[in-house]
């Protein structure tokens, strides 16, 4: 699992008007190379860091909640900055207590890697994968990956 140094990363959006802090490490992080990640930023893949909603404090600003179309057809939110339009976090298929930051809105984003890369089925087939990550083509069963304080944490933010 990633380790974080600092306990209390902050981020925020490109024009400054939303600002935050994780108040803990995240619980997992991936790195997604699925199609709708793909669309939504422009890129190749993007790194989001699962961590319980409670745990993002404000610093200033509120981000909005915008709903995107998806290919599974279930719920997706990305919370973006009023002003300047930067995808913050996003809230899949309406569960309220989780987020996933995305890693590049940290101002020290080299301060949490990935921990598995997924759908890697659509992955650019000029992105090269480390040899030590799990991957999977799609999805993959948390119960066997994430460690047990994940784990806890994540049902614990599910209730």
């Amino acid at each position: 699992m990633t380790t974080v140094a600092n306990a209390r990363l902050e981020g925020g959006c490109a024009c400054g008007a939303v600002r935050y802090r994780l108040n803990s490490a995240p619980m997992f992080v991936h790195c997604c190379h699925c199609l709708d990640c793909q669309r939504q930023t422009g890129s190749a893949f993007v790194l989001n860091a699962l961590i319980e909603t409670d745990r993002i404090v404000p610093l200033q600003g509120e981000p909005r909640p915008v709903p995107v179309p998806t290919d599974s057809g279930r719920p997706h939110r990305i919370f973006r900055c009023s002003a300047c339009q930067t995808a913050l976090w996003s809230e899949y298929g309406g569960v309220a207590g989780l987020r996933f930051v995305r890693v590049g809105t940290l101002d020290t984003p080299s301060e949490i890697a990935p921990d598995v890369h997924i759908y890697t089925r659509s992955k650019q087939p000029w992105v090269a994968l480390p040899a030590d990550l799990p991957r999977f083509e799609a999805y993959y069963d948390s119960k066997q990956l994430w460690p047990a304080e994940s784990l806890a944490r994540r049902s614990a933010a599910m209730r």
